[in-house]
């Protein structure tokens, strides 16, 4: 049977806006204020997800969420119509309403962490929502989430949901940006590679000093039970402090694993060589070989890989073996990033192509194009059991273009987040686009 890893991407929503929201994340911070392009940076996704299908991938679509989220306001004690409640928290509290709005759900990477039925007890998908604790205006997304991945997953027979973690520090989940799985093939048992940053009750483990640590290691494991994973098909190892004291505030800005392949910078991770040794024996079991690519400081900085995102790049298997690296076009701004690129798809590795794309949008806010994706591997029978209306083709990226040029501003200040019409503008767009992907009632306005 054949299997496939199909890209879900995040559809970025009509409230795309640099709200500095994300202590940590080096560029949320310092673009924030500035005027965002909700359209420009919807389609620039759009584009992605398209030039991936043509390519021959299997790509899907993860819609996004209702935003303002006029119910979050209403639990921090805002009251009246919802145009009531936008007005209040304009004017008491601006530093809400902008988190209320926030679109960062299109960074699906967050959205959760997935595990294939080949590595699970029971044979099925496994999805558990993250629970993004650690920022306020993430923390809220993973009802709807939950909502979406059961519309888009729903047949039980193949597919098992699980709740976010308990919403505490000690479970802090950001999902698949700190989780990697390699194998052989997609449909063979693999070893699942949970990253985080520091530990929750175990004081041995060290901790960064200036950002917060987001991933624990409790909240790892306890993701690793739920989805029924053999001890000896999992790995954790531990983010090294110091890069996220950078802006590494995600392992997938850091390091990216596809098939048998590590790509990682040299100042990834603590304790660097038994984790390698750990991962290749652990392959090893399962018929894999495992192979690292490894970025010496000295070619690529820490400094240099944050502002370039390197790392978050996505990393695609071609059929005849080798790989493809997506990267953003700052990559290709930033010289020595681009001077080590050319090196590299030149030395004769596994990674033989470089592509880039344009998604300045999305980088402005912190996330390129690992972010924007969830990487869920599947055979055929579990494809097909998959909501159709979500998978990628030129028709659906027709109507999706459509869509977002009739329902999206091209320019979003924090004033525009102050407009009661937002909230009906969005609601119409999202109505309309569950009918377009074929969910069903997942947002709350259609809900309540």
């Amino acid at each position: 049977m054949k299997s496939y890893e199909v890209n879900f991407d995040g559809l970025v929503g009509p409230t795309h806006n640099y709200g500095g929201l994300s202590y940590g994340n080096v560029a949320s911070q310092s673009n924030s204020q500035q005027s965002s392009n909700p359209k420009e940076a919807a389609l620039q996704g759009l584009a992605k997800m398209k030039a991936l299908m043509d390519m021959g991938f299997q790509q899907g679509v993860l819609a996004p969420q209702e935003r303002p989220d006029v119910a979050a306001l209403r639990r921090l004690g805002f009251a009246g119509s919802d145009a009531q409640v936008i007005e209040q928290a304009a004017k008491e509290a601006m530093p809400l309403l902008v988190a209320s709005c926030s679109a960062s759900s299109m960074w699906v990477a967050n959205a959760a962490t997935v595990s294939p039925s080949a590595d699970t007890a029971d044979g099925r998908v496994h999805f558990t929502a993250a629970n993004l604790n650690c920022k306020y205006h993430r923390s809220i997304e993973h009802p709807t989430t939950s909502r979406v991945l059961g519309a888009m997953f729903a047949d039980q027979q193949h597919f098992a949901h699980h709740a976010a973690l308990p919403a505490v520090a000690q479970f802090g989940d950001e999902g698949a940006a700190n989780h990697t799985r390699f194998c052989r093939a997609y449909g063979e048992a693999g070893v699942e590679f949970f990253v985080f940053g520091r530990s929750a009750f175990d004081s041995r483990y060290p901790a960064p000093q200036k950002y917060p640590a987001r991933q624990t290691l409790e909240a790892s494991q306890a993701v690793a039970r739920l989805h029924g994973l053999r001890e000896e098909g999992v790995v954790y190892a531990q983010q090294n402090p110091s890069v996220i004291d950078q802006g590494v505030f995600h392992n997938d800005v850091i390091a990216v694993g596809n098939g048998e392949v590590l790509f990682y910078h040299e100042d990834a991770f603590l304790e660097t060589e038994k984790m390698l040794a750990e991962l290749s024996s652990k392959l090893a079991k399962v018929g894999g070989k495992f192979q690292s690519v490894c970025v010496p400081r000295s070619a690529v900085t820490v400094d240099d890989a944050v502002r370039s995102y390197l790392f978050n790049s996505q990393l695609l298997s071609r059929p005849d073996g080798s790989m493809l690296l997506i990267v953003p076009e700052e990559c290709r701004s930033n010289e020595r990033v681009w001077q080590y690129l050319q090196g590299l798809t030149g030395a004769g590795g596994v990674i033989r192509e470089v592509k880039v794309f344009d998604l300045k949008q999305s980088m402005q806010n912190g996330g390129g194009p690992a972010c924007l994706r969830l990487r869920v591997a599947l055979n055929e029978t579990e494809l097909a059991a998959v909501n159709p209306g979500v998978i990628m083709t030129a028709p659906l990226y027709d109507s999706l273009t459509q869509w977002v040029e009739r329902h999206y501003r091209d320019r979003m200040t924090e004033n525009d987040l102050a407009d009661p019409q937002l909230l009906l503008e969005c609601r119409g767009a999202l109505d309309e686009l569950t009918q377009i992907l074929k969910l069903g009632a997942v947002y709350p306005f259609q809900i309540n």
